[in-house]
């Protein structure tokens, strides 16, 4: 391996290890929440699956409100990571700025619309009425945490694009840590204070939100303010308007791809009820273990999300085509440990997250599925962050409408093509094959088009402005 191979590794793991530690947190947050809700004392009709279905729905819309959201942290880090490659800190201070208004501007509109968005939810949500009613509760609760939610996103793009991986760990583990000590105070009580039950798990993750924006403020008034320099700098170009084009057009084709994903994931969801709960319940939890090995990928593509930026805020050619290969190195190695982890785990995995016979059974039929999702996974999520550094939002829109389309086509297409078409009658085993299929075939779409489109897309934005190397 030659000298520059080893320090863009170590580029890459500085900002890539950091990632991965905080991304292995998250689902810790959610399993001790539905903990907690499933310990708490339950009284008249309220049980604890109750309970427990109350969070689990409730996530779930947030999940579905937040994704759409996801282009304040995707926009700000690729702008930010092409500022800093020109050394130009005032613009990258200026993306900030702008990211922070676009974020509280959205919270408060959340907040504004909160009732509207529960109603509609709830048109198209089939749930018991006691989750419907605690899953309620608690969106009405945490919703009150969309500003600092938002403005988190935005921090973490901006550190992220600042080839600082450290900063948004910190936050994260922060929001982490105090989401579990928070909700366990608040809804079990301490020192014979009884606590205020399912509501305060609701409560805790609003303080966690806050926390996390404390200490997001802290670490860029700690690290960033001599480079930052005087606010009211920064602040007068924002307030006018200047150089906003850009950063909304981006925001615009990243909000549609972000569209895209929630249609997909429905989708997944509606085709798998469709046929029971023991297929909805199988394609549930596989779809879970099969987003387990994104925790670690998505932390190179955060690594190839920043050196990207900066090498084409540099013009630097080598260092670019460099960056992008040896990235692939490591995602693609971390997809061929997941598919040899899913080939021999998965099984015995099942039996940890449910006991249900006709699950298991179910589920099991699907392994080979899930095991080749990480080699097209992997690609896909890595070509993102290249793409995401590169502020090349229209092609990687226009993957993902591709992607759309092929996942809905090739579900349906395997139905009519094995004559097992959506009836009363028809078979859920073959119609799941269906479905795992469209979703392989939609992440192999997306990797196809956004390799298909580097050359010119990515290459080319150096090579269209002069560069101390070769685009051949």
């Amino acid at each position: 391996m030659s000298r520059r191979q080893r320090g863009l590794d170590n580029e890459i793991l500085r900002l890539a290890i950091p990632s991965i530690l905080a991304n292995i947190t998250v689902p810790l947050v959610g399993l001790v929440d539905m903990a907690i809700a499933g310990h708490l004392d339950t009284a008249g009709s309220l049980s604890a699956a109750s309970l427990i279905g109350g969070i689990a729905v409730g996530s779930m819309l947030f999940d579905l409100l937040y994704w759409n959201f996801g282009f304040l942290r995707v926009g700000t880090g690729g702008l930010t990571a092409q500022a800093f490659g020109k050394g130009d800190m005032r613009e990258s201070s200026e993306i900030l700025a702008r990211a922070l208004y676009l974020s509280l501007a959205c919270g408060v509109f959340l907040i504004a619309v909160q009732w509207l968005f529960v109603k509609t939810a709830f048109l198209v949500v089939d749930c018991s009425p006691e989750a419907e009613m605690l899953a309620s509760r608690y969106f009405f609760i945490r919703i009150w945490a969309a500003p600092a939610t938002l403005s988190l996103m935005a921090f973490k793009g901006w550190f992220i694009g600042m080839q600082d991986g450290v900063s948004p760990m910190m936050t994260d583990l922060t929001v982490n840590i105090m989401n579990v000590a928070a909700s366990l105070l608040l809804a079990r009580g301490a020192g014979g204070w009884p606590g205020i039950g399912f509501d305060g798990i609701a409560w805790g993750t609003v303080a966690a939100q806050y926390t996390g924006l404390a200490c997001a403020c802290l670490l860029l008034f700690l690290r960033y303010k001599d480079r930052i320099g005087g606010s009211c700098r920064v602040l007068k170009p924002v307030l006018l308007f200047r150089g906003t084009g850009r950063f909304f057009s981006m925001n615009l084709d990243l909000f549609i791809r972000s569209l895209c994903f929630i249609v997909v994931y429905i989708g997944f969801t509606v085709f798998a009820a469709g046929y029971g709960d023991v297929a909805l319940a199988s394609a549930s939890v596989l779809m879970k273990l099969m987003m387990l090995f994104s925790y670690f990928t998505d932390g190179f593509a955060y690594a190839g999300e920043a050196l990207t930026g900066k090498y084409i805020g540099k013009k630097d050619l080598g260092s670019l085509r460099g960056t992008v290969k040896r990235i692939f190195v490591w995602s693609m190695s971390i997809g061929a440990l997941s598919m040899v982890a899913y080939a021999f785990g998965t099984v015995p995995m099942l039996h940890v997250m449910t006991s249900d016979p006709d699950v298991i059974e179910m589920a099991s039929r699907y392994v080979p599925w899930i095991v080749l999702m990480p080699l097209a996974g992997c690609a896909a999520f890595t070509w993102d962050g290249i793409y995401i550094g590169a502020v090349a939002a229209r092609p990687m829109r226009n993957s993902m409408l591709w992607a759309t389309a092929v996942f809905f086509v090739c579900c349906y297409g395997f139905l009519v093509l094995s004559g097992n078409i959506h009836t009363a009658q028809a078979d859920a085993a073959l119609a799941l094959h269906g479905l795992f299929f469209g979703y392989l075939a939609h992440l192999a779409a997306r990797a196809a088009v956004l390799s298909a489109g580097y050359r010119k897309k990515i290459l080319g934005i150096i090579c269209c402005t002069g560069s101390s190397g070769s685009c051949k």
